[in-house]
């Protein structure tokens, strides 16, 4: 997978990212409870998009959001959201230095377009204060998302690794808290 056509993909993407955003609070709500995303908390979004996320966390009275995202244009329609609120900044995750560590970091619908997950659990982790969590999970099914990722996404993205898979990669670096894959949901976190 080439990292520009990763960033020209989701460019073109960018300006119907919201019309086209299928959500569920209730899945969403879930998914911030079990990465422990609670008041006071200093959360990176990690592929953060157009920000979809964005108000869940400060509906949570977090202390801080920090975003990133490697598409200028999903970072700039981000950064419009709720400016002086979350500080977004486009790069790549991998090589940027935030000068700070976070309490939970958040991969959301996005972690099949990375090309080296191993190599991103590790930089993250790393990025986590003591005791923080780390997150990658999505609103479907493994094989939703696969299928999801069948079309005009398969040249930017990999296959959803199974669970257990992701689990081992977390492990190297923390505490596996959750693992659930269903028909509704797919998520791994671990704490440090």
């Amino acid at each position: 997978m080439n990292q520009q056509d990763v960033i020209q993909f989701f460019d073109r993407l960018a300006p119907q990212w919201d019309a086209d955003m299928i959500r569920s609070d209730a899945i969403i709500a879930s998914i911030l409870d079990t990465a422990g995303v609670t008041a006071g908390k200093d959360i990176l979004d990690v592929a953060c998009g157009t920000g979809v996320l964005f108000p869940d966390y400060l509906a949570r009275n977090v202390a801080s959001v920090t975003a990133v995202d490697i598409s200028p244009e999903m970072a700039k329609i981000a950064a419009q959201k709720f400016p002086g609120q979350v500080d977004v900044v486009c790069a790549d995750v991998q090589k940027v230095d935030f000068g700070r560590q976070f309490d939970c970091i958040v991969i959301y619908n996005a972690f099949p377009h990375f090309p080296d997950p191993a190599g991103l659990i590790t930089t993250l982790s790393s990025m986590l204060k003591p005791g923080g969590t780390l997150t990658v999970a999505h609103g479907m099914s493994r094989a939703a998302i696969d299928h999801h990722h069948e079309g005009s996404a398969s040249k930017v993205s990999v296959g959803l690794m199974h669970e257990d898979a992701l689990a081992e990669l977390f492990s190297q670096h923390l505490t596996i808290t959750a693992k659930i894959s269903n028909d509704h949901m797919y998520q791994v976190t671990g704490q440090k």
